[in-house]
């Protein structure tokens, strides 16, 4: 009888994916005890009480049932007039719109209905993990673009310029920036616009962290003008509510786009929970004010960070948006790996490396300060206690 082995029949663009950077040093820290763990893109606040009751009171009142393919009609309306009030952004509800279970399937779907094996898309280092696995599941080829602190990890115009060929399809903007805190203003957006204004390259957009910014509002690139129709928007709940286990998304898009989104959507997933979709109602109608509240208090934590560090002898970028911070810590001699591993083993702190987001995140770590200040000051302690005992 022939031995059968199951390794062998794995699908051969999902063998070659290495699992993630980051999940790596989650794993670490099962087990053990007095960690002081800077490492989680997840806010620390309970999901505002509103938002939470009326996902309760859904579920009490029946409310288990499918809603339509693309969500509730009331939280597609909702979420067309937030992106016009916040970002001058016009998506039509019914056409336009998809509730999707976080926004990492809003990404996931966008990328399948737009790809072909041998397409090529352009992506910006460092930068989070997915959107690169993702591509290569769809037989694309992923053409880096390197950005620099130098450049305020921007994507710059030559930069784009220099890569694009026949070939290139798409164009990932993930701003602002996970792990860099990195943003782009208007004049930088136009500069991009300009380039591809005469291709067929469309651009998808994944705007999570839109509401996380400090100094400055976030612009959408689908809002410049002679943009939206080549725009793909991708953006969710989870970082600016506090919602990242109830998994809702969405994303926005020209209507034949959308709707190609929609049926693989529809095979999929069937529908975003709706539970969730309900709290979502709620997040869009009353939850304006306590998200002011938490991006305030990111923003005292963004300063308090980068002042711990910088007592500690840490450089580091100031971020603009997110809620991270990436010092340099190229000076010690040690790879990002090396780093991270030493510092959870010798002094009970976890970060994340900062190559885990592409090989120009070498010589950078990764810091969260998505948790209190108590936790923020203690784990920049004991990473200040490492480094000067290197």
């Amino acid at each position: 009888m022939m031995t059968f082995d199951p390794s062998r029949v794995i699908a051969k663009q999902c063998a070659e994916i290495k699992p993630s950077g980051i999940r790596k040093f989650f794993d670490m820290l099962d087990g053990m005890k007095d960690v002081i763990s800077l490492t989680v893109g997840q806010p620390d606040f309970v999901t505002p009480w509103k938002i939470r009751e009326a996902g309760i009171e859904s579920i009490e009142q029946g409310k288990t049932y499918y809603t339509s393919n693309s969500g509730l009609p009331a939280l597609r309306e909702e979420i067309s007039a937030y992106l016009k009030e916040s970002f001058s952004l016009s998506y039509d509800a019914e056409h336009e719109l998809l509730v999707t279970i976080g926004g990492s399937e809003a990404v996931d779907m966008a990328l399948r209905a737009l790809l072909d094996p041998g397409d090529e898309v352009v992506l910006h280092y460092p930068n989070y993990v997915c959107y690169e696995p993702l591509c290569r599941m769809c037989g694309a080829k992923v053409v880096p673009i390197v950005t620099t602190e130098r450049e305020n990890f921007k994507v710059t115009p030559e930069a784009l310029r220099a890569v694009i060929t026949p070939k290139t399809k798409l164009l990932i903007l993930s701003y602002p920036n996970n792990p860099t805190g990195g943003i782009m203003e208007r004049a930088d957006l136009e500069a991009i616009a300009d380039v591809i204004r005469d291709t067929r390259i469309v651009v998808l957009s994944d705007e999570i962290y839109a509401e996380l910014t400090y100094g400055s509002r976030h612009v959408s690139f689908g809002s410049l003008p002679g943009m939206k129709e080549r725009t793909v928007v991708c953006s969710g709940f989870s970082k600016a509510f506090a919602m990242t286990g109830w998994r809702l998304g969405y994303v926005a898009a020209p209507a034949p786009i959308l709707s190609a989104i929609r049926k693989i959507h529809q095979y999929a997933i069937m529908c975003a929970p709706t539970a969730s979709q309900f709290a979502g109602l709620a997040a869009m109608r009353e939850g304006r004010e306590a998200m002011r509240e938490m991006i305030a208090e990111y923003d005292r934590r963004r300063r308090l960070a980068l002042s711990e560090l910088a007592k500690i002898g840490l450089r580091c970028y100031e971020p603009k948006g997110a809620f991270y911070v990436f010092p340099d810590i190229s000076r010690f001699g040690l790879t990002s790996q090396e780093f991270a591993s030493r510092l959870i083993t010798e002094a009970r702190a976890a970060v994340v490396p900062g190559d885990a987001f592409g090989e120009s995140g070498e010589g950078y770590v990764r810091i969260s300060y998505a948790y209190s200040v108590d936790h923020i000051k203690e784990g920049i302690a004991r990473m200040g206690t490492f480094i000067r005992g290197l």
